[in-house]
């Protein structure tokens, strides 16, 4: 076991590639892990916390001032700004604006620890993103709500992050107390076992995220290239537009953890809150959503070296 963790860490990058495959290859089965989605989730965020430890997530209250301002802009300011840019087009009732709103609304997804982690980032401070984003997320989706009312009740989406919000305190909880009472000080070989079983999670989630993906390819296969296409463009614009715009303002030492947050969000909190007629064709962009988050430690290191030299 050992040292299957030990390979899974070594080859984390090829590990999130089998995970897609698998997503892709074996509908059977990812079409059976799907009720277990949220227990999944559960176990992710809390071998990750297990990973990092509560002393690198745990910031100083000075952390609030650039963490709520960042959370306000990425949350509300960025949605809002892109559903008046789409407006001013004429496209504020297609499907691709609703998964362009949704998406640029949501908090970071769980798992964009993991991601910090393979990119080499402070996994500390992303951990503090994700838990902020996701407390801030009932506040900061209201107005967004306002001008999207085929969402549904507002009241139905607050839960559903409240819920979230639930599930990260006690799973990232449940991991801080192993590490303690487990690993106070791990060895250099039980952080590389640890970040195995980490990347083991990480990758193992991603099938069952990917279970619409290969009903949609048979198909139409087209719409489903059309749907990958503006999720890498929307989640790699805002890690670039991200990048570009705090590497050289007083944020530079936490523009890699805002980037890998403003361009990997949960959508899937939303579909609680969906008519069910939206949620067929926002379920093959959620698949297709996967795709580029899983892929961004294997396209982008070289654009955050490029960004973050200092990191």
């Amino acid at each position: 076991m050992h040292r299957l963790l030990w390979l899974a860490s070594t080859h984390a990058r090829l590990c999130l590639i089998a995970g897609l495959a698998g997503g892709l290859l074996l509908p059977g089965f990812a079409a059976s892990l799907v009720p277990w989605l949220p227990h999944m989730v559960a176990i992710l965020l809390t071998t990750t916390a297990l990973r990092i430890g509560h002393r690198a997530a745990v910031g100083a209250l000075g952390d609030l001032r650039w963490g709520l301002g960042a959370v306000a802009v990425l949350q509300m300011g960025v949605p809002l700004i892109c559903l008046a840019l789409l407006t001013l087009a004429g496209l504020q009732d297609t499907p691709a604006a609703l998964a362009i709103v949704l998406t640029s609304a949501a908090p970071a997804i769980t798992g964009s620890v993991n991601l910090a982690l393979m990119l080499r980032l402070d996994a500390g401070r992303m951990m503090q993103i994700l838990v902020l984003g996701t407390a801030a997320f009932p506040l900061t989706v209201l107005p967004v709500l306002a001008f999207l009312p085929q969402l549904g009740p507002a009241s139905d989406v607050i839960i559903a992050a409240l819920r979230l919000l639930a599930v990260i305190v006690l799973a990232t909880g449940t991991g801080f107390l192993i590490r303690h009472i487990a690993f106070p000080q791990p060895t250099e070989g039980q952080t590389k076992a640890l970040d195995g079983l980490s990347v083991l999670a990480f990758s193992f989630i991603v099938v069952g995220l990917m279970a619409a993906l290969n009903p949609a390819l048979r198909e139409g296969p087209w719409l489903v290239a059309k749907w990958a296409l503006l999720a890498f463009a929307i989640s790699y614009l805002m890690q670039l537009a991200t990048l570009l715009i705090l590497r050289s303002s007083r944020l530079n030492a936490v523009a890699g953890p805002l980037a890998i947050g403003a361009g990997n969000r949960n959508i899937a909190i939303f579909l609680v809150a969906l008519p069910a007629e939206t949620i067929a064709p926002l379920m093959v962009f959620i698949g297709c959503w996967q795709l580029p988050m899983y892929l961004t430690p294997m396209l982008l290191p070289r654009l955050y070296k490029w960004a973050l030299p200092h990191d």
